[in-house]
């Protein structure tokens, strides 16, 4: 079963959501924020991305940043930007992009449900990036950055989101990215018990983005049951807050790669040991992959479309058979020295939102040598790694549309 909870959010009034709602904080850097946020002092981004509101040479991991986020959300609050819901709330979030639409439920998911895999990952964390978002709730005293969760599509739960959304939404407006955002309170306790009830009948959840912010939040909250004797399990700091999609309304695009230098090989010898696991073919335009197990590669003003060959990889396995590990066993490794793709700092990853331009612009600067389009990775490739217990390889999946800061925020308490 899943266990979600309604929650009092804290949340923007009506007439300001839109100047108050940013983009995720990890996915722009300091100085993007900066600009974004310039003029507009309701911006979510002073509270995800509080560095800005510092001298530009600030370390966005010095306590002066934490404690600025906590100081920055006191004020919204205290100006009334920010109210709090009187009664706990489920929300209903939708999000429509060109003619993509979908439609999640925002609650409160349950860490001894994360802890339990009951709710599955598919992806390993770092411990720098973890302590970074403990150290941010713990000064706020609040998850702000939901996690991105998904469930096996069910009719009866499509069905009452449909009747909900038949209601006046409490927000709907549309982002600088053209992206709608549509979003419902669902105070009604018949409706709240109603979808207690029917998400309690589904299996298990899935982490589609978003495992720093649920390790994070997991921790934060293991470590205060460990300085209690005891411990009410429905205590907020026993949940984190979330945003939970059926499966088959997620988008996820291409996550592509570019790499530095060829590891010491001049193009013709680097192209023909990239035959040898590969059917390499020149390409007169850009190569967007149509299939799996096809990918395009940049190299010297020059696109060629590269299809992995037959006994290249292993098609029963579910983590070797994803293009993103068969670039990897294949190509990144044994030819261009890449280790290990989390830390090597000869390789980069631009998602597929970006487009293939900028791989060609990365390379063309003289920045990175090469660069590699992939198609994307499944929602079933990914459920099926995260079933077995296994770990996608970095950077295999981005989502979108980017959920939206500061809609909504969890209070945990201290």
């Amino acid at each position: 079963m899943a266990i979600v909870k309604p929650f009092p959010g804290l949340r923007p009034r009506k007439d300001i959501a839109s100047k108050v709602a940013s983009p995720p904080y990890d996915v722009l850097n300091s100085e993007e924020a900066r600009q974004m946020a310039a003029g507009n002092a309701v911006s979510f981004l002073h509270v995800n991305k509080p560095e800005i509101d510092l001298p530009p040479d600030t370390d966005p991991y010095a306590d002066a940043v934490y404690q600025q986020g906590r100081t920055n959300l006191l004020k919204l609050i205290e100006d009334e930007v920010l109210v709090r819901d009187a009664e706990p709330c489920f929300y209903l979030y939708a999000q429509t992009w060109g003619y993509h639409r979908q439609v999640g439920l925002v609650a409160a998911a349950s860490v001894q449900e994360y802890i339990d895999d009951k709710i599955k990952k598919h992806e390993q964390t770092r411990e720098k990036k973890e302590r970074d978002r403990i150290r941010h709730i713990e000064a706020l005293e609040a998850q702000v950055g939901p996690v991105f969760l998904t469930y096996k599509a069910n009719p009866d739960i499509d069905t009452l989101f449909r009747t909900i959304q038949q209601g006046d939404p409490e927000y709907d407006f549309t982002s600088d990215d053209g992206i709608r955002h549509t979003f419902w309170v669902v105070g009604s306790k018949k409706r709240i018990e109603a979808i207690a009830q029917q998400f309690s009948k589904v299996e298990c959840l899935y982490v589609a983005d978003g495992h720093h912010r649920s390790a994070a939040a997991t921790l934060v909250c293991q470590k205060r049951r460990d300085e209690r004797s005891s411990f009410d399990q429905m205590e907020p700091m026993n949940f984190f807050l979330a945003v939970i999609f059926p499966h088959d309304q997620m988008k996820i695009l291409p996550y592509n790669r570019v790499v530095r230098d060829l590891n010491g090989l001049s193009k013709d010898d680097f192209l023909a040991k990239v035959g040898e696991k590969f059917e390499v073919s020149e390409s007169d335009k850009g190569v967007e992959p149509a299939d799996n197990r096809q990918f395009g590669l940049y190299l010297d003003n020059r696109w060629y479309h590269l299809a992995a060959k037959a006994g290249s990889f292993d098609a029963d396995d579910a983590v070797n058979s994803i293009d993103s590990a068969i670039l990897q066993n294949n190509l990144l490794q044994p030819l261009l020295g890449i280790e290990d793709p989390r830390t090597d700092e000869r390789i980069d990853f631009v998602g597929g939102i970006r487009g293939i331009k900028e791989l060609e612009k990365r390379v063309n600067s003289g920045e990175m040598a090469v660069a590699f389009s992939l198609h994307e990775t499944t929602i079933e490739q990914l459920m099926n790694v995260a079933d077995a217990g296994l770990n996608m390889p970095p950077k295999s999946t981005w989502f979108e549309p980017k959920l939206r800061s500061g809609l909504v925020i969890h209070e945990i308490g201290s």
